[in-house]
């Protein structure tokens, strides 16, 4: 595995602590586990989806938990006592496994589905209005507009009352 050097950035950066944190961890802690295999997609502005692949997994057997920015993902481990001989070989994974996906502020789960072996889990993006842009007067004075006045002569000088 190789391994990201943040110090030149870190150096020159102010405030970006979490985003190499965040980073440094995931290198860390994504020892080339890839079960269950997943997609993430990008929906729209704000909105995305995460798929994984969880065939033989019911909706009992699955956990999803979103706490702060992160969503924690959860299948347990079934006990198959519903074979009837002897297994000759054994293909389809039926392991418990633990998926994390850190989330961005203001990114919250609007819904979870599982259809034909896939958990479909929709994601959206809702910033408070307190934290979207506004559009601030300077001094609190009102756009100038140009004002048209009727005593102007037609040469575009005023006349003098």
């Amino acid at each position: 595995m190789s391994r990201f050097d943040f110090t030149p950035y870190r150096r020159s950066t102010v405030g970006f602590d979490r985003l190499f944190d965040l980073l440094e961890n995931q290198a860390r802690h994504n020892s080339g586990e890839n079960y269950p295999p997943f997609n993430i997609e990008r929906r729209g502005e704000d909105n995305y989806r995460i798929t994984l692949a969880v065939a033989g997994f019911k909706p009992a057997d699955l956990d999803i938990t979103a706490q702060q920015n992160l969503l924690t993902i959860q299948g347990k481990k079934r006990e198959d006592g519903g074979t009837e001989g002897d297994m000759l070989h054994i293909g389809i994974a039926n392991r418990g496994f633990e998926r994390r996906f850190e989330l961005a502020d203001y990114v919250r789960v609007e819904n979870a589905d599982l259809e034909d072996g896939l958990l479909v889990i929709d994601l959206v993006r809702e910033i408070p209005d307190a934290m979207k842009p506004k559009k601030i007067a300077v001094n609190g004075q009102a756009k100038l507009e140009v004002v048209k006045n009727d005593k102007d002569n037609k040469d575009g000088t005023a006349s003098a009352a």
